[in-house]
């Protein structure tokens, strides 16, 4: 059986995610575009080491931090994951909330076309010229709906975002349609909720508690490890906003109220995607605590039996 639990960021999925899988003895695989990533710990809410030995992970700290990453590389890894573990276990358990990784455990990746390298060059070149932001108007303009979706002037979605639409003609968004489609067979999906403000404040002290635990530290050290801060891990929320402090370009106060402010975005749009989800059995952490969650969720896997 292929479990899924999701939910908007700092809602509480992994305590809960550790109990399911010590119960079920299975380990997990992290759906996360950004904790695949090395030495990005605090940044992006990695699970942490004694967290990690109590249950094994898969797609943690897996790749180098200028390594580039895709859905499509995200779907290739994890498929060859999913038949080992499921060779020796009944389960396999998906945890995270990126919203289009989540999708293409569930349906088909839309086949994008590859990079096309002249393409890149070009963008590029019109970057160093006129300016990221050039770049982003351009792609508001052809493709209003992935521009809003996006976490602020992303420059490796941007190129990417515009080098598939001078290629097909077709906005980026259009081979990320969300409509309605059917939950395969042998798989069953959870989701974690909360009270939107309880949720908020929970982001809120994540964020202050990344800070205490060395964000700007961690970040420090991987420039210092020679990586560039354009490179596709670095561009998040969190690692952005405290390479500006680096920089002097931005005071502290600021970046953690920008780190915040963009958090709860995120979460906005994260429970907006899921809502389109019907199939999704949304569970209560507010009335429930991890333990009381976990058993709500194995009397679904007893009343759902695996199909041969």
């Amino acid at each position: 059986m292929r479990i899924i639990l999701l939910g908007p960021t700092a809602v509480g999925k992994t305590e809960l995610s550790l109990l399911l899988a010590e119960e079920l003895g299975t380990p997990i695989i992290s759906v996360d575009s950004r904790q695949c990533f090395k030495h990005l710990d605090i940044g992006t809410a990695k699970p942490s080491k004694k967290e990690l030995s109590r249950v094994k992970h898969y797609n943690i700290s897996n790749l180098e931090v200028d390594e580039s990453d895709s859905v499509q590389d995200f779907v290739d890894r994890t498929e060859q994951w999913e038949k080992e573990i499921l060779k020796e276990h009944d389960h396999v358990l998906y945890v995270g909330g990126s919203t289009l990784h989540l999708q293409s455990l569930i349906r088909p990746v839309d086949e994008i076309p590859s990079a096309n390298e002249k393409n890149i060059e070009q963008l590029e070149a019109q970057i160093e010229e006129s300016g990221l932001n050039t770049l982003y108007t351009k792609l508001q303009e052809v493709d209003p709906v992935y521009a809003q979706k996006m976490d602020g002037m992303n420059r490796q979605r941007i190129i990417r975002a515009l080098d598939v639409w001078m290629q097909t003609g077709k906005p980026f968004s259009s081979f990320h349609s969300n409509e309605d489609f059917e939950l395969p067979e042998n798989t069953l999906v959870f989701g974690l909720q909360r009270d939107r403000q309880v949720l908020y404040n929970r982001i809120n002290k994540r964020v202050n508690l990344m800070i205490e635990n060395g964000l700007i530290e961690e970040t420090k050290k991987v420039l210092e490890m020679g990586y560039s801060p354009d490179c596709q891990s670095l561009n998040a929320v969190g690692y952005r906003e405290i390479i500006a402090v680096l920089n002097n370009e931005m005071e502290l106060v600021e970046a953690i109220r920008k780190v915040k402010t963009q958090s709860r975005r995120y979460a906005k749009r994260q429970l907006t995607w899921f809502r389109r989800w019907d199939f999704i059995h949304w569970l209560d952490a507010d009335e429930n605590n991890p333990g009381e969650l976990k058993e709500i969720i194995l009397s679904h896997l007893a009343a759902n039996p695996q199909k041969p």
